[in-house]
């Protein structure tokens, strides 16, 4: 399978959460339609423009809904408009036959599909979309079938995901995660990264820094080692104690993107490649040096972070 996930795509819409969906039929479309229409206000729906291309066959009905929580629904449950669209995804993933939502950022968007990237870009006429910030992904499943919903990018909210390796802590992030109401059932170890950077950044309130020692956290031997102040063993150390069940675990590099940036993060290891480089004010960043070669032959800087080590890009400020 093969994904992109574009922020900054509706200006129009900015201010509203664009549902992007794949729906079995109509049935599914108005069972979903009448869902929403609840606990939010529909301000806007419509089938995502395709163009019809051999390489990408079988596709489902693909529709995006422009939606906002009724502030009704916000008073009665006491919760932000946030949560009530992660609340609403979750059930439509969980409960509505033939329905699935793969984004419902605000002035983003996911587009995905079972084919070569190229094959996708072209079926989602991606040429006629512009943002600030683009991730991409190839995906050859080895441990699960290759389905629409199981390509890469995944997404909740303004986080998405894309993911190179295999995690060996699935169970153990799932059952952790599980707890707080998020549910894990696309078939992909990715999903859970995507729930955990969520829970860490949206419901903890933690920086992406702190959120990068969690879940690709320092061997305990480094942590009491000279290499970090007491303050920061302090740091370390609680986290360790307090989110054990969010360490991945396994090969991993990813790429998140979210509402103003990229974040790119190995894991402790370094059992997955990763690369970084600049060219005037852009920022690229890959698990193989030649996807950054491909675009721009021509570097001004290029390398490759540390185990562990994030890299964290934010729209107008490099860091």
């Amino acid at each position: 399978g093969g994904g992109f996930a574009a922020y900054g795509i509706y200006p129009e819409y900015k201010d509203f959460f664009a549902l992007h969906m794949f729906l079995e039929d109509r049935a599914a479309r108005k069972s979903c339609e009448a869902f929403l229409r609840e606990t939010m206000e529909i301000v806007h729906l419509e089938r995502i423009p395709i163009r019809t291309t051999p390489a990408i066959t079988n596709e489902p009905l693909i529709w995006r809904f422009f939606v906002t929580p009724l502030r009704s629904t916000l008073a009665s449950m006491q919760i932000d408009e946030e949560e009530c669209v992660t609340r609403a995804v979750m059930a439509i993933n969980t409960r509505i036959k033939g329905a699935y939502v793969f984004s419902c950022g605000k002035h983003m968007g996911v587009f995905k599909a079972v084919g070569y990237p190229e094959d996708v870009g072209k079926f989602y006429r991606l040429e006629e979309y512009a943002g600030y910030a683009w991730t991409a992904h190839g995906r050859y499943p080895t441990n699960t079938p290759g389905w629409w919903g199981g390509a890469h990018p995944f997404a909740l909210l303004d986080y998405t995901i894309v993911h190179n390796g295999e995690i060996s802590s699935y169970d153990a992030n799932r059952r952790y995660i599980e707890m707080y109401g998020y549910k894990c059932n696309l078939l992909t170890d990715t999903e859970v990264i995507t729930y955990i950077i969520d829970f860490l950044n949206r419901k903890q309130k933690l920086c992406l820094e702190d959120i990068a020692k969690i879940i690709a956290a320092p061997f305990w031997s480094e942590i009491d080692s000279d290499k970090y102040s007491e303050s920061e063993r302090q740091k370390l150390r609680y986290f360790r104690n307090v989110f054990s069940s969010l360490l991945i675990t396994g090969p991993f590099s990813i790429i998140l993107g979210f509402d103003g940036g990229l974040m790119a993060l190995n894991d402790r290891l370094k059992l997955r490649s990763m690369v970084a480089a600049e060219k005037g004010d852009m920022v690229y960043l890959a698990s193989e040096e030649c996807a950054i070669r491909a675009i721009c032959p021509v570097v001004d800087r290029i390398w490759s972070p540390r185990d562990g080590e994030p890299i964290i890009v934010k729209l107008n400020e490099k860091k």
